[in-house]
């Protein structure tokens, strides 16, 4: 199906069997799920994400299979689907893979979670279709490439044909029946960065609206309804429109044999990723040179060009959330408190000494960094000290890339941080909910994660 990726991608994910996929990328499934679910716990008390439970609440059935992780209530796999994706992107540390520029979590996992609930599915059924989601959506987010990321947010993109995947895998969608959702899916993708510019709640819905617009396409798809063959590479479809370095070749990279799931990324700082490399940067120079945060006089970030087009956006942020997109708030933070986290943000991204620093710090387009991007996310700084001296530092993989990865336990303690930030669950609710997750693969039936 050379000449049909769209075909080839469709058919993979839909006789995509658990037994086919090797231990450790299940593994791995269940540690992005537990990242997300912490995620999405998180974002319980943010405005934006309230907004749409009340919308989701007065839209949707009262009760339902499928459930509202931060409401603890039953809605429709609809509803559902959309406010737990919502939920989970706002306070910016669900996953994210490098190379396609994208975070799957936020829009498979609703997706696949709603679903699961409604038909009864098992765990191994529900870690198939995350897979499912992830291998399609980042391979979509690659196919796309670089000068689609510099105006679409490509987790609203193609995060919708991966909701669709993963809802499709669960409802058993043949390989022709999965291309229709996939059709469906492609032309209702969507989300644009301009909401950056005024601090909107825009992020938010497009996770929102690709999750819950993806399951829908899978759900139609079962019904019989169609969707444009080649969505994907067609003269017409999404790479015409979106795109002017779409590389068809990328959608069938490997599919069964490089698994994109493993090469995911998890969140340290809770932030915009673009920050990390070089916030983990500055962490390593002001160790290894004993600097504190008045020591210095200058910051100059060398980056890739995908982060001067998104952060650039930002020089003096107006919210918290805006704030997580600011190069120079995520250094002041992690110059003054070691750590970009949630409490940070909350209580200090106006603070005075923060805003001082964010003023010291400028992005410079760096060409090695640059090139390696966004298959390698590497992070340089150079520092001017109020003493004269030039100091540089870097790292090639920020903390949670695969190779400089969380471990179960750092993941259990960041999740259990994740719910007390939410005030969303108590800590033996967590402690339940971690020992399920790692027996998923065992679980009959996923049934409701939290009580009522």
């Amino acid at each position: 199906m050379n000449d049909h990726p769209s075909a080839a991608l469709a058919t993979f994910a839909a006789a995509l069997k658990t037994d086919t996929i090797p231990a450790p990328v299940l593994r791995r499934t269940e540690d992005l799920f537990l990242d997300w679910l912490g995620s999405t716990l998180a974002g319980r008390r943010a405005r934006a994400v309230q907004a749409l439970e009340r919308y989701a609440s007065a839209m949707g059935p009262a009760n339902g299979p499928a459930e509202v992780l931060i409401a603890r209530r039953g809605t429709s796999p609809h509803f559902a689907a959309m406010v737990n994706a919502a939920a989970s992107h706002v306070v910016e540390q669900d996953d994210v893979h490098n190379g396609s520029v994208f975070h799957p979590a936020a829009v498979v996992f609703p997706a696949a979670l709603a679903t699961a609930q409604a038909t009864g599915a098992s765990g191994r059924e529900f870690l198939a279709a995350a897979v499912a989601g992830y291998e399609v959506g980042i391979r979509v987010g690659e196919f796309l490439g670089r000068t689609h990321y510099r105006i679409f947010h490509t987790t609203a993109t193609a995060g919708t044909l991966a909701a669709a995947a993963a809802a499709g895998r669960l409802l058993g969608l043949d390989a022709e029946r999965m291309l229709h959702a996939f059709g469906s899916a492609g032309t209702q993708a969507a989300g644009l960065w301009e909401f950056l510019r005024d601090a909107a709640d825009s992020k938010q819905l497009h996770c929102a609206h690709a999750a819950s617009a993806g399951l829908a396409s899978a759900w139609l798809a079962k019904d019989g309804f169609t969707g444009a063959r080649r969505i994907l590479e067609g003269e017409q479809g999404m790479a015409a429109g979106m795109s002017d370095d779409a590389d068809p070749a990328r959608l069938t990279d490997g599919l069964g044999q490089r698994w994109a799931t493993a090469e995911t990324s998890f969140k340290y700082h809770a932030s915009c990723r673009h920050t990390h490399p070089s916030a983990d940067a500055l962490l390593v120079l002001m160790r290894e040179h004993r600097l504190a945060a008045d020591d210095i006089a200058e910051v100059q970030a060398h980056v890739h060009q995908g982060a001067i087009d998104v952060l650039g956006r930002v020089r003096v942020p107006s919210t918290v959330h805006q704030a997580k997109f600011s190069m120079g708030t995520v250094l002041g933070l992690v110059a003054e408190f070691g750590h970009a986290g949630l409490n940070e943000f909350d209580r200090h991204f106006l603070a005075p000494r923060v805003a001082a620093f964010r003023e010291r710090v400028t992005m410079q387009l760096d060409p090695e960094v640059d090139a390696a991007y966004p298959q390698r996310w590497i992070g340089k700084v150079t520092v001017r000290t109020r003493d004269g001296r030039m100091l540089s530092a870097r790292v090639d993989e920020p903390k949670g890339d695969p190779g400089n990865t969380l471990s179960r336990t750092e993941l259990e303690d960041k999740a259990r941080r994740l719910a007390a930030y939410g005030d969303a669950a108590t800590p033996a609710e967590m402690d339940a909910l971690i020992s399920r997750v790692w027996s998923l693969e065992c679980a009959p039936q996923l049934g409701r994660l939290l009580a009522t």
